[in-house]
């Protein structure tokens, strides 16, 4: 079984370049969904992050986002708590998921995270490593229009993530989402070159 893992930042497209994966046959597994679907079916999850964050966080059973996102928004070691709870059940789904994939005859999947790269514990999913990139100003549009928020707002989240310079060193392909070029031919380029050398 074969697995890309799909990185960027914020507002270079992953979402986009994932779904065109999916449209051409191959399973996605989307980090961050996936995560929010966990919160809210897998209660030994909620419990170990109300034991770390507090019993504000969950109201009626359910896992308040908002609050939590305001708890480790600028505690360092808070989210850190939070990701080494979050991540490693996030592994275990994943490699459940990929099993039922592997059933199905599935030969070829993709991850899809925003942190793949700062998250060594991700590694071992990944044969290889694609990094969606776009330029700044773009982005800066991008995510103006998608979430309606202004341009410091969207700066201060660009800053918050690694700079694209550093994800591009890790990279075994990288997608451009520049608006100038296609993107499809650039995914079945990939796909190509995958398929030759497995």
């Amino acid at each position: 079984m074969f697995c890309f893992a799909c990185t960027g930042g914020i507002g270079t497209g992953k979402s986009y370049v994932v779904r065109i994966f999916s449209s051409l046959g191959i399973p996605a597994y989307i980090a961050d969904d996936r995560a929010k679907e966990l919160y809210n079916i897998d209660k030994g999850l909620l419990d170990k992050l109300v034991e770390a964050l507090g019993d504000e966080i969950v109201v009626d059973g359910k896992l308040q986002r908002s609050v939590m996102a305001h708890k480790i928004f600028s505690k360092k070691e808070l989210l850190m708590k939070v990701n080494k709870i979050v991540h490693p059940r996030l592994l275990e789904d994943f490699y459940a998921w990929r099993n039922e994939q592997e059933k199905k005859g599935v030969n070829m999947i993709i991850f899809e995270s925003a942190i793949f790269l700062e998250t060594p514990i991700f590694y071992p999913i990944a044969d290889k490593v694609i990094v969606v990139t776009a330029p700044e100003d773009v982005r800066i549009r991008r995510i103006i229009k998608r979430d309606n928020i202004d341009e410091r707002l969207v700066r201060q989240r660009i800053n918050k993530q690694w700079s694209d310079e550093k994800r591009l060193k890790m990279a075994d392909f990288i997608i451009f989402t520049d608006g100038k070029r296609a993107v499809l031919p650039q995914i079945l380029h990939i796909i190509d070159k995958v398929k030759k050398g497995l």
